[in-house]
């Protein structure tokens, strides 16, 4: 059995061994998760934030250095799209469901467990803090290194987009060069496959919920969960079996542009000037705390603040890091022929800026109702997490209308995503294969859906994220090591006198 067919046989058994695992038991599945993750945040959550903030320092320090103005690509080579389309692109691959099913939610969690601590002015400032950190700018370094990686080694050096292929440069000898990168290959599918399984758990979660406000019900019924799953699955395997290309990208920017268009519609609709102090106020909250934060593992503070920390700011980062392999390729993907400097910098700030907007105007409102109103969004957050987005809108006009949007949209983010990472977790076990065969794509579609089917039947969003985070643990080294890889090969270059190939 070759290297190529022991990856894919190896992973495709791992993923289905998991799955069946969480069908046939998923309250032990995630039991047993639960305690994995608990305990190496308890013991390594300071490597996780210092692993975190090494690859934002290594990707500004990188776009601020002289190697910022190598191409990634050949000299010659100019950027395939413009630089807004490209911006979009990345924003929706990158977070998608997330950023509708956490819009209200998690501001509002973060408020009402802060109270206990402080005023509810302060609280819902720092609240609002905490949400943009866990979505900022950490989270698109940990993307921006991986996809920085793999575009320069695929579009410099001519290697296969693979996790492996940069690994595998790092090591003068063969025999651990390969032990080493089959097995970065390795984490980086087991990684995506529950990473994205996880986001279809979540998107289920969410789309029966809508479903259920339109009917009138107070909560969605496990049928309806069901039904809803189906669908889904239902949706993305067809597509697995042709070569859309541009077809999911125009799904994408649908969703995309509904998610935008929802943003601008609560902007007008509700309190204006509210929202834009919340935005501006956050927005100077987060500049000037980010990079500190980025340190910070509340270690001195009690216990519950330390289990808050590990439940969410830990648990963002590595489910980031999970998703960092998936994304990676696909960044990598449409950067070709951009320097790194602007690679960096539209890959960071961008989408930071877009979130702490998002957040600012579906957080302010929340709490605008919290400070202001009568508070039912806050006791939502307690009662039925996944229908507070739906709850907001419930407050503004048009409700029937922007609740089938948010639909329409949470389920074209889950159908897209999912189609892409079949055929990139295809790519990463055939080889380097970019147009993997259409029955491995199949096959991998399928393990996605079992194994998203046994993240819906663990029934809860925290157990979501547990097994999310059991997924990308293993994957948070290999995020450091091709940091490493990378910083030797352009040493190797500027040896070469090309780091100012493009002068």
């Amino acid at each position: 059995m070759n290297r190529t067919t022991l990856l894919l046989v190896t992973s495709i058994l791992t993923i289905a061994a998991i799955a069946v695992w969480g069908v046939l038991d998923p309250d032990g599945i995630v039991v047993s998760a639960s305690l994995i993750v608990e305990q190496y945040f308890v013991s390594r959550g300071w490597f996780v934030m210092l692993a975190v903030s090494a690859m934002l320092f290594f990707c500004i320090g990188l776009a601020a250095s002289p190697y910022g103005k190598i191409r990634l690509g050949a000299d010659e080579d100019r950027p395939e799209f413009s630089t807004p389309s490209w911006i979009a692109m990345l924003f929706a691959a990158g977070m998608g469901v997330g950023l509708l099913f956490w819009a209200v939610a998690e501001p509002l969690t973060h408020y009402h467990f802060a109270t206990d601590f402080m005023d509810p002015p302060v609280a819902a400032q720092q609240a609002l803090l905490a949400t943009n950190f866990h979505w900022g700018i950490h989270a698109w370094a940990i993307y921006g290194a991986t996809a920085l990686v793999i575009a320069y080694f695929a579009f410099r050096r001519g290697t296969p987009m693979l996790v492996s292929a940069p690994v595998e440069n790092l090591f003068p000898d063969e025999t651990w060069a390969r032990i080493v990168g089959w097995l970065s290959d390795f984490m980086a599918i087991v990684a995506i496959a529950i990473g994205v399984a996880g986001s279809i758990a979540m998107g289920v979660f969410q789309v029966a919920d809508g479903i259920d406000v339109l009917m009138g019900g107070s909560q969605a019924a496990p049928w309806l969960i069901t039904a809803v799953f189906a669908v889904m699955v239902a949706a993305y395997l067809p597509p697995l079996l042709v070569d859309l290309g541009a077809g999911m990208s125009k799904l994408s920017n649908l969703a995309m542009s509904i998610a935008i268009g929802l943003i601008a519609f609560v902007m007008i609709v509700g309190p204006t000037e509210y929202l834009m102090n919340a935005i501006v106020t956050s927005f100077g909250e987060y500049v000037s705390t980010a990079i500190p934060r980025g340190f910070q593992t509340l270690n001195f503070f009690d216990a519950s603040l330390i289990n808050w920390f590990q439940d969410w700011t830990l648990t963002y980062m590595v489910w980031w890091i999970a998703w960092g392999p998936f994304v990676g390729v696909f960044i990598a993907r449409i950067s070709r022929g951009r320097t790194i400097r602007e690679f960096v910098l539209g890959v960071l700030i961008g989408p930071t800026l877009f979130s702490i907007i998002w957040f600012g105007t579906f957080g302010g409102i929340g709490f605008y109702d919290a400070l202001l109103g009568t508070g039912e969004l806050l006791a939502l957050t307690t009662s039925n997490l996944e229908r507070v987005t739906f709850g907001l809108l419930e407050r503004l006009p048009f409700t029937t209308l922007t609740t089938i949007a948010t639909i329409v949209a949470a389920f074209l983010f889950i159908v897209t995503s999912v189609v892409s990472a079949a055929f990139v977790l295809g790519t990463f076990s055939s080889g380097g294969d970019p147009n993997p065969a259409p029955k491995v794509r199949l096959v991998w579609g399928v393990l996605l859906g079992v194994l998203g089917g046994a993240m819906v039947l663990s029934g809860s969003i925290d157990a979501v994220k547990k097994l999310i985070a059991l997924g990308a643990l293993p994957f948070v080294f290999v995020s450091i090591l091709l940091c490493v890889c990378m910083l030797r090969a352009l040493r190797e270059e500027d040896v070469k006198g090309v780091s100012h190939a493009d002068r």
